[in-house]
């Protein structure tokens, strides 16, 4: 079986433990997913799955690319695809059109990291953006949320690449990583996993299996 699904962020919840704690989870829809490529050591070099996320409202106009890609196939297109590995040896006996789901893949108490896209943020400053400290907040002081130096003026005589400041915040690929699960609906296709999760709700994140 793959080592991942591709699910959507639903929200965030608190469930209550056996021993009467009380933890915050983010509740995902992990699945169902569909096997629409099998890669293999023979004719890609390497062995690995790619699947499609099944959703509810399907494609009204998929392009002719697309199209072809998913009637080899034969499975209905999808709006999302991914590539995971294989947790087992290569001679899996997973094959195109399978079904993925979330009780496949995961157990509870395992442990998983889930990737998403972080909220866009809009134009930020440094202090924003990057967490700057500041300047000085007593009377006289005009450096309070300034960037600061950006570089000196006779050598290099530029700024240099990668030089933090201000700009567009969030809106990038994040990835937390070692989340429990905690609870598993297999019927809803629901995993709940303890702490947060990037991104907004509904937005789609990989959830995969902690590599060890």
């Amino acid at each position: 079986m793959t080592n991942g699904l591709i699910g959507i962020k639903l929200g965030m919840t608190q469930i209550f433990l056996e021993d009467g704690s009380v933890v915050p989870v983010t509740v995902l829809k992990a699945g169902p997913c569909v096997v629409v490529q099998r890669k293999t050591k023979l004719n890609d070099g390497y062995e690995a799955a790619q699947i499609g996320l099944v959703e509810s409202r399907r494609i009204k106009k998929p392009t002719k690319p697309m199209e072809g890609h998913f009637q080899r196939g034969n499975v209905p297109p999808t709006r999302i695809l991914r590539e995971f590995g294989l947790r087992t040896a290569a001679g899996e006996d997973l094959k195109v059109g399978d079904p993925v789901l979330a009780t496949h893949v995961f157990q509870i108490n395992d442990r998983v990291d889930v990737i998403g896209t972080s909220k866009g943020l809009g134009f930020a400053g440094v202090v924003r953006r990057h967490h700057f400290r500041g300047g000085p907040k007593s009377h006289g002081s005009m450096f309070h949320r300034a960037p600061g130096s950006i570089g000196a003026s006779s050598y290099p005589s530029r700024v240099l690449k990668g030089m933090r400041m201000a700009g567009h915040a969030g809106n990038a690929r994040v990835t937390v990583r070692n989340l429990q699960v905690v609870m598993i609906n297999e019927e809803q296709h629901l995993v709940s996993v303890r702490g947060a999760v990037p991104g907004k709700p509904g937005g789609y994140v990989i959830i995969r299996r902690k590599s060890l």
